[in-house]
């Protein structure tokens, strides 16, 4: 008998976060996540750290001057098991699809670029961290470890997630290749700032990293996009001409595509916001794989490998020695009669 492969639609995000606002974003993306289920979608992704926002002022002057967004950006950073959590947990169960969110993770005093699969039940499939934080991102977040490089198994597929430039990280590319992965959702958080001065920042290039990648691991590729709102230049810029050049409206690019490379989504203007969408059909893999696939048949182990340390880095470990009980033997209770006796 025929193997039934996985089939259904899948809808990826182009839209503006609400801003250093986390309770309005969770609102967002309920109803995003309520308008892709309403157009029979089986799963929606969204776009790198598009909660509370991508965190933009890094980029536009020194460090000093972006102080004045640091709390609210800590205080609006999503929490695991916080009742905005919850509500994220709960639009998933209640329309029966999964939902990969990007956000920026509070874990104590740090904060983490992160990706949340919710499953349609609710449950958490995985979370994962950025594993190395792109230039002066690195200002702001922490690393992830080698266990965020992980593929799982849904009933959607084997489903595994990088943000931005990790698609242009080689080796934790093809990780994932390894692992079998199906459908890979690769998050960006808009291609607004330095177009014109900064090529490789821009939505050529990004998107042929998408589009490379399924090809490369022969699966399908979602890429969410965030847009850059007039709200948010205003926020972040004010009446600061150079600012406004450096950092510009826009700048969604939201696409699917095939193994084969196709982008199978209709995109949307860049400035425009909503979903695209693509019917997803499984079965491709097997025929794309056949021609190449760079972590199989396609591969020589004997020439180059890869080692993945899958290790949780853990900045703290909680060893405790358990006290050591030892039952006195017979000749222990003999000497002890023996010194009473002396005595």
């Amino acid at each position: 008998m025929p193997i039934a492969h996985p089939k259904y639609r899948a809808a990826a995000v182009q839209a503006a976060p609400a801003f250093l606002d986390l309770d309005a974003g969770i609102t967002k993306a309920i109803a995003l996540i309520a308008e892709a289920a309403g157009q029979g979608a089986k799963l929606i992704a969204f776009p790198e750290t598009w909660l509370p926002g991508y965190p933009w002022y890094i980029w536009l002057d020194s460090p000093a001057w972006g102080m004045q967004f640091v709390q609210r950006f800590h205080d609006n950073s999503l929490v695991y098991g916080s009742p905005q959590a919850e509500r994220l947990e709960a639009a998933a169960r209640e329309h029966a699809i999964t939902v990969v969110m990007g956000h920026s993770e509070k874990d104590g005093g740090s904060l983490y670029m992160g990706q949340w699969i919710i499953g349609p039940d609710g449950a958490t499939i995985a979370r994962r961290r950025k594993l190395k934080p792109t230039h002066v991102e690195r200002t702001v977040f922490g690393e992830g470890d080698g266990s965020d490089l992980s593929v799982h198994d849904t009933p959607l597929g084997r489903m595994g997630a990088l943000c931005c430039w990790e698609h242009l990280q080689p080796l934790s590319k093809y990780a994932m290749y390894a692992q079998n992965e199906q459908v890979h959702i690769a998050a960006w958080p808009s291609f607004s700032l330095y177009r014109g001065g900064a090529y490789a920042l821009g939505a050529e290039v990004n998107n042929a990293a998408s589009r490379i990648y399924a090809v490369e691991g022969g699966c399908f590729v979602l890429a969410p996009c965030a847009t850059v709102s007039p709200e948010m230049v205003q926020q972040l810029c004010g009446d600061d001409a150079m600012k406004r050049q450096l950092l510009l409206e826009g700048g969604g690019f939201t696409g699917i595509y095939a193994p084969d490379g196709q982008l199978i989504s209709t995109p949307l203007p860049e400035g425009q916001e909503g979903l695209v969408y693509a019917d997803l059909d499984l079965g491709m893999i097997s025929l794309a794989k056949a021609a190449a696939d760079p972590a199989g048949h396609y591969s020589r182990p004997d020439v180059t490998r890869l080692l993945l340390d899958k290790t949780p880095g853990n900045r703290v470990v909680l060893r405790q020695r358990a006290a050591e009980v030892v039952e006195p033997d017979a000749t222990d209770e003999i000497a002890a009669n023996a010194r009473q006796e002396v005595a």
